[in-house]
């Protein structure tokens, strides 16, 4: 027979049966202030009741009356039908979580400052999140740095990129070994440990292959149209890049607001403009330029859906993955569409300039600048918005078509500057547009 003894000055209730006691420590003052009538009701239906008699087995009896007196009286401390050892357990675990997790009752001795700590421990991608979030933002001297190098590679890159055509009217042969000087440097930084390498697998080189074509095209495709027309033209008509982003990423299934379709006018209207007034125009040159728009927009959107699942792989890796990969696309093919004039245009080369290594030195800081422009943008965007990289970017044509100009003294029209300059603004209303854009979806999406 199991009996209760109760008193209510103590703070123990225990429950005692033949040779067994287990004490239950509670507060007198969580108790409900009519508990001795619920009690003594209690009591008064046990003993009345005769199914309750009779159990199965005095613990189950024990357990009946636990489990019964805890969903009369609903006690605050969540008495349960299971033994007191689990009870206890379940104590001690949440004793144990309390530690961990500091909660602010005052039940644990560490520090309220240690709880994000032990959350990035516990989610790991939470924390990094985390991390990415509390990262100190660049300071203005920081992104000065940043830009001006940016800028500086851009204008040393472009500026030895023509020097070279013009004496050397090989382009495909000039890309790869810009490629090449990528990939040695790339190789370099992961056998020096100064940049972690990612880690390889086959289905990793299989989505990268789709966009390190579309890099190929672009890149030789730029290259061709800098050796036919003036530096400043390439770039003003590189400058309607996001109308065929528009165009493209449309055919594939995403919307754009009624801004951003009015953005491309202006592009469109000033490249056309510029192209009809320039000085060195050229078919080969347009359509290079043009080519070049769509295999960068290409290589944008595939990268977008084919490499999803990568995205432990930070840009700078994935450029140099995709440099190496465009460097094994091109050199058989450059081999194929110029290798037998390489020798004869080398020896001309060399007659221009006058000494070999002048030639080698320019060649040379091409190739290295031209990824160091690169490595620089994925930098710069790490530490700016998207919408300050575009913004930057824009200007970065200003300052590269203004550069190449007074180094080349290429003649310019005022209709040919009016329409520099509007397809200039029209890329700089684009990037306004669409950063509205992704900011008003990742309003939606919260």
């Amino acid at each position: 027979m199991l009996t209760l003894n109760l008193s209510c000055p103590s703070s123990t209730v225990i429950f005692s049966q033949s040779r067994h006691q287990h004490p239950i420590n509670a507060s007198s003052s969580l108790l409900n202030p009519n508990l001795l009538n619920r009690i003594q009701i209690q009591r008064t239906l046990h003993t009345s009741s005769p199914l309750l008699h009779k159990p199965t087995s005095p613990k189950l009896e024990a357990s009946t009356k636990v489990s019964s007196f805890s969903r009369i009286y609903g006690h605050p401390i969540g008495i349960s039908s299971k033994p007191i050892s689990q009870v206890q357990d379940w104590g001690s675990k949440i004793s144990q979580l309390n530690k961990t997790c500091g909660f602010p009752s005052g039940l644990s001795s560490k520090p309220r400052s240690q709880i994000p700590k032990a959350a990035s421990e516990a989610n790991p991608e939470r924390g990094e999140s985390e991390a990415a979030v509390s990262k100190p933002k660049a300071t203005t001297a920081q992104l000065a740095l940043i830009f001006g190098l940016w800028y500086f590679q851009n204008i040393v890159f472009n500026i030895y990129n023509k020097k070279i055509l013009n004496i050397f009217p090989f382009p495909w042969l000039l890309a790869s070994f810009q490629l090449f000087a990528g990939s040695v440097w790339m190789l370099a930084l992961w056998s020096l440990k100064l940049q972690p390498c990612p880690k390889i697998s086959k289905p990793f080189i299989v989505a990268l292959l789709g966009p390190a074509l579309f890099h190929t095209i672009g890149h030789i495709s730029a290259c061709v149209s800098f050796s036919k027309v003036a530096v400043s033209f390439t770039h003003v008509i590189k400058s309607s890049e996001p109308v065929f982003s528009v165009v493209f990423s449309s055919f594939v299934g995403d919307s754009y607001p009624l801004q951003v379709w009015l953005s491309i006018l202006p592009i469109v209207l000033g490249c056309s403009l510029a192209a009809i007034t320039e000085v060195s125009f050229n078919f080969q040159g347009l359509w290079g330029a043009l080519i070049s728009n769509v295999g960068f927009v290409l290589r944008n959107i595939y990268s977008k859906r084919s490499l999803q699942n990568f995205k432990e792989v930070d840009g700078l890796n994935l450029y140099g993955w995709i440099t190496i990969l465009s460097l094994l696309y091109l050199f058989p093919v450059a081999i194929f569409v110029e290798g037998s004039q390489w020798v004869q245009g080398y020896h001309r080369a060399i007659a221009t300039v006058g000494k070999p290594s002048t030639f080698y030195i320019w060649v040379l800081l091409s190739g290295v600048f031209y990824h160091l422009y690169n490595q620089s943008s994925y930098q710069a965007l790490d530490e700016i918005s998207p919408l300050t990289f575009s913004v930057g970017n824009t200007m970065k044509r200003v300052v590269v078509i203004v550069s190449t100009v007074l180094v080349f003294r290429n003649p310019v029209r005022p209709l040919n500057a009016l329409g520099s300059a509007l397809a200039i603004f029209g890329t700089f209303l684009y990037s306004q547009a669409t950063a509205s854009k992704k900011q008003k979806g990742g309003e939606k999406k919260n």
